[in-house]
């Protein structure tokens, strides 16, 4: 089932994006290759793989640490009392 991701994973897959992004970079200015975009896409796809690696890691952790969280069901059936 389909769950929002907690603040701890948007908050370090975010940071975690940045510095892969900003090392895939400086790694590939270091071998030469030229800016384009192929490399831009190949920098993209390397810093979201990353992330969004650190971001199921932190959401395994938080669950280790916590607790599985049960997800809550909304039943569109039941009439709302005001």
């Amino acid at each position: 089932m389909f769950s929002l991701p907690s603040v701890w994973n948007v908050v370090i897959s975010t940071i975690v994006f940045m510095v892969a992004a900003w090392y895939a970079r400086r790694f590939l200015d270091e071998m030469g290759i030229p800016k384009g975009i192929a490399r831009g896409i190949a920098v993209f796809v390397l810093a979201y793989a990353v992330s969004w690696a650190s971001g199921e890691l932190v959401d395994f952790i938080q669950a280790k640490i916590e607790g599985p969280q049960a997800a809550s069901k909304l039943d569109l059936g039941m009439p709302i009392d005001l």
